[in-house]
């Protein structure tokens, strides 16, 4: 008979042993992520819906232009006409709340990486299983340790969303030209004065990128984490999918394809000069060489 390795019922030994013994840390993350996405989504649902859609179209056109400005308007009025506008702020809110807690971890793992090449060699293992693993398995131990609602679609959530910020974070760092750190060092900058003032904003497109690409994958998990009551449009394009409804799904996909873009467009923004200020100084530019007086004429 060929050796069989259970696995599987190691790794339930190994979640069974931990909701026997550290049912109070686990509780008392809950009641932390709880807090996060809760205000959160108070926060927006306070909004009434023209003054959030106001809200999106100033952001759009200050950090994107005038076009994206008025597609935002018109994307976010259709959303409100096909009575998805909460939903949409319970998705954004899940969204914010993944990403500021990817962040809040992913940012000193990938500064950790970027210094140390053990934790780098340690880490991208785990990067690559988070990064790899279906999006499904991540719902199981969710609710087995925290239940059903917003806390385990936010925690699966950040474990699928994770690695783009630490890998990108790692790999900005890396590429910071040599020449820059020398000259901070050069200047009597101490490790931590380095990483601030010089590392990082040199990594910052980088490290945006990363940011962007978190927002996304949060984002995809929307309809798998409606599957353990996390709410948001995922639960209308999870009813149109179980009642066969082609519309329900249509219009539900729709929203969360509206909301990607928005986002997207403004997050990659962000790693540059807001479209605003440049077309002001583009205006004020030209108009001073307008009013340049002519040299005079030499006879």
């Amino acid at each position: 008979m060929p050796m069989t390795l259970e696995i599987g019922s190691g790794v339930d030994s190994a979640v069974n042993y931990i909701l026997d013994n550290f049912s109070p840390l686990l509780d008392t993350i809950a009641s932390g992520i709880g807090f996060v996405t809760d205000g959160i989504l108070n926060a927006l649902s306070s909004l009434p819906m023209p003054l959030g859609i106001a809200v999106f179209v100033l952001l759009s056109l200050w950090r994107v232009g005038i076009g994206f400005a008025v597609f935002t308007g018109l994307a976010l009025w259709l959303v409100q006409h096909m009575g998805l506008w909460q939903a949409t702020m319970e998705t954004l809110s899940l969204v914010i709340a993944s990403t500021f807690i990817a962040m809040l971890v992913g940012l000193p793992l990938g500064i950790a990486m970027a210094r140390r090449d053990s934790v780098a060699a340690v880490l991208r293992p785990a990067l690559d299983l988070m990064q790899t693993m279906p999006a499904f398995v991540y719902l199981i131990p969710a609710a087995m340790f925290f239940g059903l609602g917003a806390v385990p679609g936010t925690i699966a959530t950040v474990i699928f969303a994770m690695p783009p910020v630490v890998r990108l974070t790692n790999l900005g760092i890396r590429q910071v030209h040599p020449e820059f750190i020398e000259a901070g060092q050069a200047f009597g900058c101490t490790s931590s004065q380095l990483l601030v003032k010089v590392q990082l904003p040199n990594a910052l497109p980088s490290i945006m990128a990363g940011i962007n690409q978190t927002i996304m994958l949060s984002l995809s998990m929307v309809v798998i984490a409606s599957m353990i009551g996390a709410g948001g449009i995922g639960n209308t394009v999870l009813t149109g999918i179980q009642r066969l409804d082609v519309g329900t799904g249509f219009e539900g996909g729709l929203a969360v394809v509206i909301l990607a873009v928005i986002l997207d467009r403004i997050t990659q923004s962000l790693g540059r000069r807001p479209a605003l200020v440049s077309r002001l100084l583009a205006w004020k530019a030209n108009t001073g060489e307008a009013r340049a007086p002519r040299p005079a004429l030499s006879t």
